[in-house]
């Protein structure tokens, strides 16, 4: 996806000789730095206030907590992760963990739900977070159905170990 960047000439053009019509100066105003952000950029946890329970909130409406903070690198869209992890629903039934299953799984980035998805791209290798993911960012509207109810708020526990590849 690309963004044009509206551009107006320099205030101070040069004389029609020397002009080249190609120089400009960008306008990077708050509704283009808002589209850059959308269409690409990324969320970075330095740029988030914590509330007074110590969640950060997203955007999206993505909140999460951080136990643990890591100091390794961020995985991103195509980048296959090992975590261990446990999901639990609304009323704090945990549904899945890999840690009680006693092995961390290995997960692509573009297999998950947009909410987890969103937690890791922001977690450095090594850290460890709550997440609390609304159901608009887990199963949506259909949820699963006997294990997930319809726009279902979940909660992650999320430990990241590493990033294994592509």
């Amino acid at each position: 996806m690309s963004i044009i960047i509206a551009a107006r000439p320099t205030a101070a053009p040069l004389a029609s000789a020397e002009r080249n019509p190609d120089e400009y100066n960008l306008a990077l105003t708050a509704p283009t730095i808002v589209a850059l952000f959308a269409c690409g950029g990324t969320v970075q946890v330095e740029d988030l206030v914590p509330d007074a329970d110590g969640f950060y909130t997203t955007r999206s409406g993505l909140r999460f907590q951080i136990l643990a903070e890591g100091e390794g690198p961020k995985p991103k869209w195509g980048d296959r992760v090992r975590l261990h992890y446990s999901t639990a629903r609304s009323d704090g039934t945990v549904i899945d963990s890999s840690f009680e299953r006693g092995e961390p799984d290995v997960m692509a980035l573009r297999d998950v739900v947009r909410g987890f998805r969103e937690a890791l791209e922001l977690m450095p290798v090594g850290s460890r977070y709550r997440v609390i993911v609304p159901g608009k960012l887990a199963y949506g509207r259909e949820g699963i159905p006997g294990l997930v109810g319809p726009n279902e708020t979940l909660t992650f526990i999320i430990h990241l170990h590493e990033i294994v590849g592509r």
